[in-house]
């Protein structure tokens, strides 16, 4: 039996989620006798498309079975998955807006599927933790992922849907990394508004960089003021056990939301699909978890 090939197309090896990504990925491709290539695109959408097209235009005895990839830009790589399909590939797409999947599960015989966590509820989720630990309301200062991440947009959505009127956003962007949060808030401190700033909560849109946010206030030389900051709730959103739940547990955040890392189920999908016979539906959601229970989070807990 011919052993079963997927490339696996991750954002950044520089984030705790995409890392548990490939370590998913990796664990149930050994499990169930699977070759898994795993490429990061170093977080530039140009460069995950060709890292992709490449594996799509090698030689049919070097070209893998099917592709699994989270996609660092807005769009999914439609004409890249029109490519694959084309060439008889399976296709998944992980956490990303892949309006294109119908169409194209009508034309192709390989495998094609969607597997996100519901980022909708994971905002609304946050947006409840915030209203839990600021119930007088107050002033968060929100570090959000890159505008062109259907990640980052549907969790501000979902946000948006639920946040009380008394909360009142102060919004800066990184990119998903530890490094990125504290390159924002950085530029914040210079601003004069940050001096004036009455700030009850940090909320970031993952765990990486509510943890760059923290160290940027440890760095701050006056006493009073760094305590100040390091008192305050952080929040932050991906919660996997040995990073997100740690922290948690060790109050460095207040509170964090689990997603479960998706390519080792989509791994596991496809070959449910290529041995079994099995084709999963067009697109499956998985839910979100607050961590702590959204009913323990208690006013200013740290």
């Amino acid at each position: 039996m011919k052993k079963l090939r997927v490339l696996v197309a991750l954002i950044t090896s520089d984030n705790d989620y995409q890392i548990e990504q490939a370590n998913a990925a990796t664990q149930a491709a050994s499990k169930l006798g699977i070759e898994a290539k795993i490429v990061y695109a170093d977080d530039d959408a140009v460069n995950q498309s060709t890292q992709i097209l490449q594996a799509v235009q090698a030689a049919p005895e070097d070209r893998p079975d099917a592709v699994v990839f989270e996609p660092v830009g807005a769009t999914a790589l439609p004409q890249v998955a029109r490519a694959a399909a084309s060439a008889g590939m399976g296709w998944v797409v992980m956490n990303g807006e892949a309006t294109y999947i119908s169409d194209l599960r009508q034309s192709c015989k390989a495998p094609v599927f969607a597997v996100s966590t519901d980022g909708l509820e994971t905002g609304r989720i946050q947006a409840r933790q915030f209203a839990a630990l600021l119930p007088s309301g107050g002033s968060v200062l929100h570090i959000q992922g890159p505008s062109e991440s259907a990640a980052a947009k549907e969790r501000l959505m979902g946000m948006m849907e639920v946040k009380p009127p008394n909360l009142h956003l102060t919004t800066l962007k990184g990119r998903w990394t530890e490094e990125s949060g504290q390159r924002a808030v950085r530029s914040w401190l210079t601003l004069s508004t940050s001096q004036k700033a009455n700030v009850g909560l940090v909320g970031s849109q993952n765990d990486a960089m509510a943890i760059g946010a923290r160290k940027v206030f440890q760095e701050i030389s006056n006493e009073a003021e760094r305590e100040r900051w390091l008192s305050l709730p952080f929040t932050g959103c991906d919660g996997l056990p040995k990073t997100g739940q740690a922290w948690v547990r060790s109050g460095l955040l207040a509170a964090t939301i689990f997603l479960p890392a998706l390519a080792g189920q989509a791994i596991e999908l496809l070959y449910e699909a290529y041995e079994r016979g099995r084709i999963p539906p067009a697109r499956m959601m998985v839910p979100p978890v607050s961590i702590p229970a959204l009913e323990t989070l208690k006013p200013g807990k740290r």
